[in-house]
Formats: structure tokens, sequence, C-alpha cells
């Protein structure tokens, strides 16, 4: 084979997959619904967290009102890690947005696949229950510690209680690791693995160690007199993330297969890409290489080029490093395209292995509903970042035919998805298509 068949062959158009479920866990609400709303808002999430006091950064992004006895239910949700109870609430809601049943007859078991992300598992409880290991003995050590903390539990779990026999994978590729999962879902249905793929991200990591590694590399914001301006992406006067928490999950299924049960698909996932830097091990590689050939990957397999993409959920995190590389290698490819550009972190904050995830359900739903969230405490662009089309104060609407969501991660590592509408009967317009001129005008997200 040559390289140009095999590049051919590596570029050739994947079946096509619709997103036909999304649940959400973040800091803007429990469920789709409540998280999209106040994303549209432009609502920051951050706040002073007490859990936190006496650490160098003491603001984070928590999930309001979580109750795992609430929301997860059972006699013992305390056996599960907080990760765990996030991907249980978001994934059970998929699967209802689905409009499937995991107790029906129907539910083909052995023919959903499950994929899940982490950056970091069960990571409280390991810092817990090693606390206890220090100051109270080996005896006061749960022996439900490796249950609860192993990265791989959460899809583990997840498969009990949706019932799950096909293949159950974990995914972990730092802060790209909700998003692989996605990607390693199309995969799997394009190869006839499965026929239902259940996909996403989750992550609960504002921990006493994760806050104070995170401060130490100096990778988190200390705007702690302003916790709600304190995450700003692509601005020029950003100085790092802010920790959140959280779990995305996505119903992924070959399109004709979700036509043929009628289901209620929010839009294709038509591409896929991902490549590693190979540069460093937490710095983005300067010249954006990997991510370049990741979105060039996502772009030929949805046999797009940049001139058809109209907006890009972006990874954002306000980090000086991450912010400059991801302009930059965003302008590089798209040019006079320019299209708009939103990230969900001046909301949400950071949720780590679960932003992957979060990210492509509200590229989902920007598609869908063809509107654009605004960034957050976006207000001032530095030389390297004013070469976007940010997003700012408040939602954009405008026309949508093809996005990307963009994730990079720890490592090098780097996953693009490209999202375009679902099919709509023939001659019936979208929901708000406005006119064709793009960018379109300015919408308050309650009209």
């Amino acid at each position: 084979m040559t390289a140009a068949t095999s590049a051919a062959l590596s570029m050739s158009p994947p079946t096509p997959v619709a997103v036909t479920g999304i649940g959400l866990v973040t800091p803007a609400g429990i469920g789709a619904d409540d998280t999209w709303k106040g994303v549209c808002a432009g609502r920051p999430t951050a706040a002073a967290d007490p859990g936190l006091a006496g650490l160098p950064v003491t603001i984070s992004c928590r999930v309001p009102g979580f109750d795992a006895r609430t929301q997860v239910g059972g006699a013992q949700p305390w056996r599960y890690d907080r990760f765990t109870h996030f991907a249980l609430t978001a994934a059970r809601e998929a699967v209802r947005d689905a409009g499937l049943d995991p107790a029906s007859r129907d539910w083909p078991a052995a023919r959903v696949a499950l994929v899940l992300g982490s950056a970091a598992g069960g990571v409280g409880t390991y810092e817990q229950q090693h606390r206890k290991l220090l100051t109270t003995g080996h005896r006061s050590v749960s022996p439900l510690t490796l249950p609860a903390f192993l990265p791989n539990m959460a899809a583990g779990q997840l498969a009990i209680d949706l019932g799950v026999r096909g293949p159950v994978l974990h995914t972990a590729t730092a802060c790209a690791s909700g998003a692989t999962a996605l990607a390693t879902a199309a995969m799997l249905l394009a190869s006839d693995a499965c026929d239902i793929a259940v996909a996403g991200g989750s992550d609960a990591m504002i921990t006493p160690l994760c806050v104070t590694a995170f401060a130490r590399a100096g990778a988190l914001s200390h705007r702690l007199d302003d916790p709600p301006a304190a995450s700003r992406p692509f601005d020029a006067t950003r100085d790092g993330f802010v920790l959140a928490e959280g779990a995305g999950v996505l119903i992924l299924e070959r399109a004709a297969d979700a036509a043929a049960r009628r289901a209620p698909t929010r839009a294709l996932l038509t591409g896929h890409g991902s490549a590693t830097d190979a540069h460093h091990p937490v710095a983005p590689s300067p010249d954006g290489r990997g991510l370049r050939a990741a979105l060039r990957q996502a772009l030929g397999r949805a046999a797009a080029t940049p001139a058809d993409v109209a907006h890009v959920n972006a990874h954002g995190t306000g980090t000086p490093l991450n912010d400059r590389t991801e302009a930059s290698a965003l302008h590089g490819l798209f040019g006079a395209a320019d299209p708009s550009v939103t990230s969900a972190k001046g909301v949400l904050g950071h949720t780590m292995g679960a932003a992957g995830a979060i990210e492509a359900a509200l590229t989902v739903l920007t598609v869908q509903h063809q509107l654009a969230p605004p960034t957050a405490n976006f207000h001032t662009p530095e030389a390297h970042t004013a070469v976007l089309d940010v997003v700012a104060r408040t939602a954009r609407r405008q026309r949508i035919d093809l996005a990307l969501s963009v994730s990079c991660g720890f490592g090098g590592h780097n996953t693009v998805l490209a999202f375009t509408p679902a099919p709509r009967p023939l001659g019936a317009p979208p929901a708000g298509t406005p006119s064709p001129t793009r960018p379109g005008p300015h919408l308050d997200p309650a009209s």
C-alpha cells in the first residue's frame, strides 16, 4: 500500500453517526437544559470554595446542589466516588433523552458499547483513604477503596447500572479524555462492534492535592478577590483556569439505525481527528502542529474544508500558553474564513477529563439551536487572540452547518470532533435559521 493510498483510506468519510441523547452535570446545573441556559447566558460559576481553605487557590466551579442520595439513589451511593456519581447521573439522562430504556426487552445489551473518559478517576477517594492510612492506620482504610478510585470503575459501574454487555472501555488523554471517548465510540460503531454507544467523560478533581498541584504548576487563576471574573479565555488579562468538576455523556448511533427507530436526532458526528504534539509533558507545541493535524483529520473525515466551518467550540482554558497556541493554530487553518469561536470555560471552569464530552454536547446544542454561546469574561483581546472572532457578551444567532469541538490535554493530546445539523424533512428549514449572512446578529438567549 502506498503512502498516498494509506492517507486516502485514513481520511475516508466515516459511517454517519447520530447524536440521539445528551446528559450533563456541570457547574451551571444538573441536566442538559440548565447547563445550556447557563452557558448561553454567560453566567460564570466560579466562587470561593470553603473546602479549599488554606490552599494556594481557594476558588473553584462546583456542581451546585448535587446530592448523591437524590441524584444517584439506591441504598449505597457512598460506595462510589464523586466522579462515578456524576457519570451515572449524566448517562441516565442521556439514555432517557435518546428514548431508550435499559429495562426494556428492546435494549440490545450485547450490542451496546460504553466508552468513558477521565483524567484522574476517583482521586477524591484516593486522597481520603491515603489520609486515613497515614493518620489512623491501615485498619481504617475502606475495603472499597480500589473499586471506588480506579479510573475504569465509572465505566464499569455504568455498565452494571445500564446493563451494557458490549465493549466497555476507559480513555485517558488528560483533558481530551471525554472527546477521545466519543471518537473511540464512533470508531466502534463504524467497525460494527456495537449498534449503540454510551460515551463521554467525568471528573471530580477539586481536591486538596489536585488544587495544590495545579497551583504549584502555575496553571490556576489567582484572581481570588473576584472569583466570577477569574476564568477569562482568550482575554489579554487571563492568568490561568479555574478548576471544575462534572460529566457529559452522549448517546451515539449509526444514523441509519437512529432513523429506523425514529430516534430524536440532535446532530450528526461527521468527523473526528486525533494527533499528538510529541513536544513537552504539559506545554503545547508552539507551532500547534498536533492541533492543526487533528483539525485537518476531522475535516477530512467530514469531507469538508476550512471554509465550511461556521463555529468552533475551543478548548480555551484561559492559560497564557494554551490560548495563544490555540488561537494561532485556528487562525492559521481558517484565515479569512474566520468562524465564530466560543470557550465554555469562562462559565464552567475547566472540568478536566469531562471537558471534551461536555463541550461536545454544547457544540451539538449549538448546531441544533443555531446559536453560539458567549465566552464569559472576554473583554480585551491581545495581539495573538485578536485574530479570532470570539463570541462575547451575548449569544450569537447564526447559520451553522458545520461546527468543531476542540480538546487538548497534558501529554500533547489533541482531539477534534466535527458536528453538522441533523437531517430534516425535505423543504423544512432548521428552527430559528437566520439569513445566510455570517456572522449573525447577537441574540438574547432567552428569545
